[in-house]
């Protein structure tokens, strides 16, 4: 036990020192070497843990996401030319500050797990178990191998195109009117003799949705209804690809393929001629009331107006209103990919797959 004590003492006498002489003297590639070595400290530490996979998969992430924006936080604040050394001195604290981030990660894991973690004595260190790293390394391996994608996702280019967009929406108004057409409602109003309503889940490949699948974890991010089979009637909340405001928006599957490996995959639910008719009424009156793309929603959960949504916030809102939902959650709540997943009653059946 004092060997343990001693060994904390130590380690945080170390790293205070380590924080301070970085914040004063550290170079742009020093800050970058320690957050990823720090990182791949966490991550190992992670490995060696009791939680569940999931969780410890969840955490490795984080970590790597932490070290991604770290660094370009280094790379623009640290290495940036400041107008007066006041500035400068606060971004390089910050710069240091920000080391311990992975530490929060693991508390927070910590707290809600109601678990614990310990520091290894140098005793206990030099007696690591290489069975127990060679258990965990295919997690390792693949987390870290995440590490190219996560790069292109958090690239420069990437992050211009989703902060230059964000003046676009709003949370609090409607900025879309009338985007729909009288041509669009002719063709829906002719499907609603087709006994399905039509569910697409897709893996864009946009700015956005990649970086939303860095958190969420999940390859499809992207939720529509369409009233046909063909999807000449398909439409969601989304951006409006610079054409239109973001909200209620018709769209073209080609649209879609804005990367290699963009899929679509379409369900069909069975419905009645009436209910199909109820959804096509309410988004008639969303295009005329006017709409907006719930983008605070996506954090906070929450819609400001009635006609400001997210996409599979919109998809499950249209369900309900009909009575076709198959699973209780808050529509705020509902990500794109909880449509198939908690689909246990098996309502959906599954039509195809576009692939481009």
């Amino acid at each position: 036990m004092r060997d343990l004590i001693s060994d904390r003492k130590l380690i945080n006498t170390t790293m205070w020192l380590l924080l301070i002489g970085v914040a004063f003297f550290g170079s742009v590639p020093l800050f970058v070497m320690i957050y990823y070595a720090f990182a791949v400290f966490m991550i190992l530490r992670t490995a060696q843990s009791q939680f569940p996979k999931a969780v410890k998969a969840s955490m490795i992430v984080a970590y790597i996401v932490l070290a991604t924006l770290q660094t370009i936080f280094a790379a623009n604040a640290v290495g940036a030319h400041h107008m007066n050394l006041l500035t400068a001195f606060f971004s390089r604290v910050f710069a240091a500050a920000i080391i311990l981030l992975p530490l929060a990660v693991e508390r927070s894991v910590v707290v809600n797990k109601k678990t614990d973690f310990y520091l290894p004595s140098i005793k206990e260190v030099a007696t690591v178990s290489f069975e127990q790293l060679n258990n965990n390394k295919e997690l390792i391996s693949h987390s870290l191998a995440g590490i190219g994608k996560i790069k292109h996702t958090l690239s420069s280019d990437n992050l211009k195109e989703t902060f230059e967009d964000l003046h676009r929406h709003s949370s609090t108004k409607y900025i879309n009117n009338g985007s729909l057409t009288d041509e669009y409602f002719k063709l829906a109003q002719d499907s609603l003799t087709d006994p399905y309503i039509y569910i697409i889940i897709s893996n864009t490949g946009s700015s956005a949705s990649e970086i939303i699948s860095l958190f969420t974890q999940k390859q499809y991010n992207h939720a529509s209804l369409s009233f046909d089979t063909d999807l000449k009637t398909i439409i969601s909340y989304n951006g409006g690809e610079k054409v239109y405001p973001p909200g209620l928006n018709a769209e073209m599957v080609e649209a879609f393929h804005k990367k290699d490996d963009a899929s679509v995959l379409v369900y069909r639910l069975p419905t009645t001629f009436e209910q199909k008719q109820q959804i096509l009424d309410k988004v008639k009156q969303i295009n005329t009331d006017g709409s907006a793309y719930n983008l605070l929603g996506l954090v906070i959960k929450h819609s400001y107006r009635p006609n400001i949504m997210f996409c599979s916030q919109f998809v499950y809102q249209m369900l309900k209103l009909a009575g076709l939902t198959y699973f209780d959650k808050p529509a705020g709540d509902v990500r794109p990919t909880d449509f198939i997943k908690l689909d246990y009653y098996k309502k959906l059946e599954f039509c195809y797959e576009i692939k481009f």
